[in-house]
């Protein structure tokens, strides 16, 4: 679990609630229908607009990883694949047949099952770069989902605070109500500044890291399986991959 991705969502909330206490406003203040209507569901529109379903269905699927991001346990991964490297040494590449269903990874799965075809390194590393490449653009893809949400929000954040404006220019008559429309006005400013600079884009960049990481550790397991294919020594291959962990 990652804790820091806690901590941050809940200090953001704090932040623009004990703002708006401080600043003498009042937490009411920052509740409004039009706004949310305008900003939130706005910025939904735009998203559903720009995004195809399959990538909005994968990036709500990675969401949860700014929580509980995959595992990356390069060190466990490095373990693994020497000993890989020894079972091949000692039983042929047969031998790790039976190793394929215990993998929980399809990466690693299909990786694993060139090396134990027979395939030449330059095969096994042509064949699993380009499921590295689609896999690392379908994230990507996703990510930038939320990253387009981040550019929308605040100008859709504008857009409802000219709607207020409108709405009080309009009762210029009954000065009893010019003030509250004006702060009801610029709440809409606060919901698309607030939920683009404190959520939409710092879960961009935190999945973009994610991602980062993960095509990291891929291309470690391609480096390894290749290793294996060309009967690199075991020790050998731990140094190499000790590499990647730096």
């Amino acid at each position: 679990m990652d804790i820091l991705s806690i901590v941050g969502l809940v200090l953001a909330v704090n932040a623009v609630l004990l703002g708006a206490v401080l600043r003498g406003a009042g937490v009411m203040a920052l509740v409004s229908t039009e706004a949310f209507m305008v900003v939130g569901v706005g910025t939904i529109a735009a998203t559903c607009v720009q995004t195809p379903l399959p990538v909005l269905k994968h990036a709500l699927k990675i969401f949860p990883w700014i929580i509980r991001p995959p595992s990356r346990d390069g060190k466990a991964l490095i373990t693994k694949i020497v000993d890989w490297s020894n079972t091949a040494r000692k039983q042929g590449l047969l031998g790790l047949e039976p190793l394929i269903a215990r993998e929980s990874d399809a990466f690693v799965q299909k990786a694993l099952q060139l090396v134990v075809d027979g395939s030449e390194p330059e095969a096994i590393n042509n064949a699993m770069q380009v499921e590295l490449s689609m896999r690392e653009h379908a994230d990507v893809a996703a990510a930038k989902m939320f990253e387009g949400a981040g550019i929308y929000s605040p100008t859709l954040g504008i857009i409802g605070a000219v709607l207020g404006l409108m709405a009080v220019l309009q009762n210029l008559t009954d000065p009893a109500k010019l003030g509250a429309g004006i702060a009801s006005a610029f709440t809409a400013t606060i919901y698309g500044i607030s939920l683009a600079n404190l959520f939409f884009l710092p879960v961009a960049a935190k999945l973009k890291g994610i991602i980062q990481g993960q095509t990291q550790i891929r291309e470690m397991i391609i480096d390894g399986m290749m290793s294996i294919a060309q009967g690199e020594n075991p020790r050998a291959i731990e140094a190499k991959l000790q590499g990647y962990l730096h």
